[in-house]
């Protein structure tokens, strides 16, 4: 047993930092090792519509941003996962996170799935791509451009495993069109030609979840007036396009933001949730439109007896990012010295997002996350007994969620619903890479 975990050490980390040849093969190794052993890459879309028709007991399907130590942050959740019989979970990054934390799809599919093998956890792995998201300032300037980086990116997470991807057109929606159709045109027309897209290139067998959103989080809330809009032209749209099927959830806005409001000592402030609308929407989107449910984004900052509400609001899933990274940083195992040059580091390279009026405190709590990528080696050599120290405490706080939104005990309909099919190379794969991008998206 310890000869094949320290194999499985030894690959993951030759996927991250070997050479290219290197990490081709660590990857094609650690690819072939899931399936064998069951830990496939899967879409969870089957399981949202079941939810959908009341098929199984309302859940709220964690979605987790691993962005910061992740081959430990990625154990910890399988840990929790193995531990609670959760098969309803995902593993997810967004199109901004790729780029600042360092982390392109094959990568971050490998180092998932090394991390669940190192686990023994077996099931479906649910790895979605987060807010591919439009630049709504690019998209003004050169929308033929956007949208090519966007195919590229779903392109790249496609080929590696990403059978999960949350388009993220909300950016386009212009409140100041005269009726709602009108405002959400351009972000149901989007949506539906990137969702055709998606059903195109996808892989033979596979049905990737896709979600779609209607409101951008942080900005003005969501109603079911909206929702009806956007799906009612989104549905039209697909029909046109001769496109099936089409979403299986929708994001909405009910009063969060990504990361959370920091006050000037660098603490989050207490957010007023409309769980009504949260509630009215999912309620609308399974009933009316076939989906699973509404989605809620930016909400790893919520007080924790915030998350016991979600599945009673029946919400599909619910995005969580920001805290599991604050643990990392703010953990008293961190050596002090990495702690001070990260910040430090901050304060030099990214000064420019300092915004009148923010203290030192708020600064850096916004803005440490762009030194994730540069500092990423600096974390994978922190000593054993640090990582340790920090994934056991990474582990209750995933157990506690999973416990909160009715997780627990759902592997069995996840495994009636979502049978994965062996997929087998060869030989090792050339990874598909796009463009980096700068999309501030992701909480």
């Amino acid at each position: 047993m310890l000869k094949e975990t320290a194999k499985i050490d030894a690959l993951v980390r030759t996927a991250v930092f070997g050479s290219e040849d290197e990490k081709a093969h660590a990857r094609w190794m650690i690819w072939e090792m899931g399936q064998q052993a069951g830990v496939r890459p899967a879409s969870i879309h089957e399981l949202y519509l079941a939810r959908g028709r009341g098929e199984v007991p309302a859940f709220t399907t964690p979605a987790m941003n691993v962005r910061i130590l992740s081959y430990d942050t990625g154990r910890a959740i399988f840990r929790a996962a193995k531990r609670l019989d959760a098969g309803a979970i995902i593993c997810e990054i967004a199109r901004s996170e790729i780029a600042y934390t360092d982390q392109r799809p094959a990568e971050y599919v490998a180092v998932m799935t090394a991390a669940a093998l190192r686990e023994g956890f077996a099931g479906p792995l649910f790895i979605q791509g987060d807010h591919v998201q439009v630049n709504a300032k690019k998209y003004a300037a050169d929308p033929d451009a956007e949208l090519k980086a966007l195919r590229a990116l779903i392109e790249e997470e496609l080929h590696a495993g990403f059978y999960n991807i949350d388009i993220d057109t909300s950016t386009l929606v212009d409140l100041s069109k005269p009726n709602l159709d009108e405002q959400q045109r351009t972000n149901y027309e989007r949506a539906a030609e990137l969702t055709k897209f998606i059903r195109d290139s996808e892989p033979e067998d596979v049905t990737t979840s896709v979600g779609a959103e209607i409101g951008e989080v942080g900005g003005k809330n969501s109603d079911v007036h909206e929702l009806r809009a956007f799906m009612d032209g989104y549905n039209r749209t697909l029909t046109k396009l001769g496109t099936a099927p089409g979403i299986s959830k929708i994001s909405v806005q009910t009063g969060t933001s990504h990361g959370g409001v920091v006050l000037p000592d660098g603490s989050i402030a207490k957010v007023q949730l409309d769980l009504e609308a949260l509630k009215a929407l999912s309620h609308d989107a399974r009933t009316k439109y076939g989906l699973g449910g509404a989605v809620q984004h930016g909400a790893s900052t919520l007080p924790p007896e915030a998350f016991s509400q979600f599945p009673e609001c029946e919400a599909v899933e619910i995005h969580l990012a920001t805290n599991f990274q604050t643990i990392v940083m703010d953990h008293p195992a961190l050596p002090k010295d990495l702690r001070r040059e990260v910040n430090e580091w901050v304060k030099r390279e990214a000064k420019e997002e300092w915004k009148k009026g923010d203290t030192e405190e708020q600064f850096i709590y916004k803005s440490r996350k762009k030194a994730i990528g540069p500092f990423k080696r600096r974390f994978w050599d922190l000593p054993a007994d640090v990582r340790a120290a920090i994934g056991a405490d990474l582990e209750k706080t995933f157990a506690f969620l999973f416990e909160q939104l009715r997780v627990k005990g759902t592997r069995a309909a996840t495994d009636r619903y979502v049978k994965p099919k062996l997929v087998s190379h060869a030989a090792p794969r050339t990874a598909l890479v796009s463009a980096p991008d700068d999309a501030e998206a992701g909480e």
